[in-house]
């Protein structure tokens, strides 16, 4: 199978190289930096220096980000939410041009050759985020994958544990600051109003949903407590406070919720009413100021190349042909007679391949999904030097936001080892979920996938804090859909359907190469990219809506996952030829996770210098 993946991807591959020869990240003298000789103590003073600055650099950042310092497990803002007003854009802009005139007035001349990776990606880094503040109105703050609606209950029930008496009273004050914040997030879709940047139609019933589902139950109504109070209530149960405290602690959530969270959801929800008799059925970035040139710049920053917007979409169609060549192999393995479109259609609908869409079926896709991931671990030592301390867990994603979140996600850990990382895997259709793409997503989401790379990064000893916590698009994603193919390697995908669900898993991915280029640069209409998934994919209805209307509110991220994967084993085959017997899966393996996520075209250059020094 890869033999013949890489028949299309040497097709691809000269584009692959032509762009990253054209990035436009700095990324002239490593090799320099690395042969120049240098005095010991000048680079070991210039290079802390360099790597003392990114740090606090980073630090003031997360300092000024309440929201971050929690998902990193720091607790010293832990009573507030992000300041979302155009003052604060202000000020964070001030800061990276601070930040970045701070870092320019290094030496890079005397930097050893790690720090000057991390060098340039700081530059690249701000000067990204300075160029990208004029895009900032280029987005939907509230859409059905993510917003400020849908992050308040699950940031406060995954995130904001309590282990004590005043993380329980900041919990609370968190709840008191809702209105504030949805009067912000308000403020935001006015000014994006203004410009004529208004989601598509179909984003307001989830969204409005969703905001009205948060305020079913007590205190609000008559039943059972609603969701944020029956996460406080069983957080505060499972802690050593008196019953007085307890309720006291009761009485003022309630009141926070009554007085404060609930005036603020509605105060959103009268908006987005009201925004919705405005909002049309376009669909594309192109419609929005200067969208040609926003989509663009976003498909450099999704996947770190300078791949144009028709090449993308062309290694799509081609990634389609061949995969669904690779599917007619396994048609005719497994004895099916008829098509491609009917055994599409087989796959589909075959009671087989599906569990019960009860809390049963539920259990035993979680358990499977578990044995899966554990199996996985046992297997590490033949593909990895590093592998991760912390934990991974498998969890259903909650039923509030259930009907609106994608099929599978990943939480990473905290670093402190706190929270373990967490693979969501989305049981609201069962339909959705077929047994043969069961293994393909614990690979991506679990292991050697999303968990291994983060918790790894995190774990990272000798690299600045911006690079452990950071990401690239490209590279974390291309990763995870690498992952789905590794396990194949070493003898696992034996059953035809499940290696059928493995590619099915990568097809998705072709395809969305094609129909997110097509939505935001052809004027593809949301029915046009849903009828291509269709044709083209074994995947449920229900898949193919949710992954359109999650390229129409999010333009260019899913071209990352194909260009990321293209390229890693792209640079895998490189080495091999370069090496012969020399190659080691694990030494690559290592190289590609050892630095944390950076830009393809720095990913090149590291398997580059590995290959010089193995050859050495």
């Amino acid at each position: 199978m890869l033999k013949k993946s890489l028949l299309v991807i040497a097709i691809s591959s000269a584009l692959l190289s032509a762009c990253t020869e054209k990035q436009t990240t700095p990324t002239s003298n490593i090799g320099n930096a690395i042969s120049q000789e240098k005095s010991t103590n000048v680079v070991m003073s210039e290079s802390e220096k360099a790597n003392k600055l990114f740090d606090a650099i980073f630090d003031a950042g997360v300092d000024r980000n309440p929201v971050r310092q929690t998902y990193l497990g720091i607790k010293k803002d832990y009573d507030k939410w992000n300041d979302l007003s155009e003052e604060n854009a202000a000020k964070e802009l001030s800061f990276a041009k601070s930040d970045l005139a701070k870092i320019k007035a290094l030496d890079s001349s005397k930097l050893d050759a790690q720090t000057l990776i991390s060098y340039q990606l700081y530059i690249q880094k701000l000067e990204n985020k300075i160029s990208d503040h004029k895009w900032r109105f280029h987005n939907y703050p509230v859409n059905q994958m993510f917003g400020t609606h849908s992050q308040v209950p699950a940031f406060l029930i995954n995130q904001h544990s309590i282990s004590n008496l005043k993380e329980a009273q900041d919990y609370i004050s968190r709840v008191n600051g809702a209105k504030k914040l949805m009067e912000q997030l308000v403020t935001q879709l006015k000014l994006r109003e203004d410009l004529g940047i208004i989601a598509p139609k179909f984003v307001f019933e989830h969204v409005i949903r969703d905001s009205k589902n948060i305020l079913v139950g007590a205190p609000f109504d008559e039943g059972k407590d609603s969701t944020i109070l029956a996460d406080f209530t069983k957080k505060i149960n499972k802690i050593d406070l008196s019953e007085n405290d307890k309720l006291t602690l009761s009485n003022e959530i309630k009141t926070a919720l009554t007085n404060e969270l609930k005036p603020g959801y509605e105060q959103l929800i009268s908006y987005l009413t009201e925004l919705e008799t405005k909002a049309d059925n376009r669909d594309g970035a192109w419609k929005f100021p200067e969208g040609e040139a926003f989509f663009n710049n976003a498909l450099k920053r999704t996947t770190t190349t300078d791949l144009t917007a028709d090449e993308i979409h062309n290694i799509g169609l081609s990634e389609v042909e061949r995969i669904h060549n690779e599917m007619r192999l396994i048609m005719k393995k497994v004895g099916f007679e008829g098509d491609l479109a009917e055994f599409f259609v087989f796959m589909r609908t075959d009671k087989q391949f599906y569990y019960s869409a009860d809390e049963a079926g539920r259990k035993q896709y979680l358990d499977e999904a578990v044995a899966l991931i554990d199996d996985m671990k046992g297997r590490l030592d033949s593909l990895f030097l590093m592998k991760p301390k912390a934990e991974v867990y498998v969890k259903a994603v909650e039923a509030f936001r259930e009907k609106s979140a994608g099929k599978a996600f990943y939480q990473r850990p905290t670093p402190d080892g706190s929270r373990p990382g967490v693979y969501y895997a989305n049981l609201y259709d069962m339909e959705a979920m077929p047994s043969y793409q069961m293994a393909a997503l614990a690979y991506h989401e679990g292991i050697p996938g999303h968990h291994m790379q983060f918790a790894i990064n995190q774990e990272l000893t000798g690299i600045p804090k911006f690079r452990k916590f950071g990401g690239y698009t490209a590279h974390t994603e291309g990763w995870g859909l690498y992952s789905e193919m590794i396990p194949k390697e070493i003898g696992l995908y034996q059953d035809p359907y499940s290696d059928f669900g493995r590619l099915a898993m990568e097809l998705w991915r072709a395809c969305r190469l094609v129909v997110d280029t097509g939505i935001h640069t052809k004027k593809w209409t949301r029915e046009q990219g849903i009828a291509y998934y269709a044709t083209n994919t074994s995947n449920a209805k229900s898949d193919t809506v949710k992954m359109v209307e999650r390229h129409i509110v999010m333009p260019s991220q899913a071209t990352a996952y194909k260009i990321g994967m293209l390229k890693i084993i792209e640079l895998r085959e490189n080495a091999k030829v370069a090496l012969g017997d020399k190659f080691d899966i694990r030494e690559f393996h290592d190289v590609v996770l050892r630095n944390g996520p950076v830009p393809l075209n720095i990913l090149t250059q590291l398997v580059d210098e590995y290959i010089k020094a193995k050859q050495a």
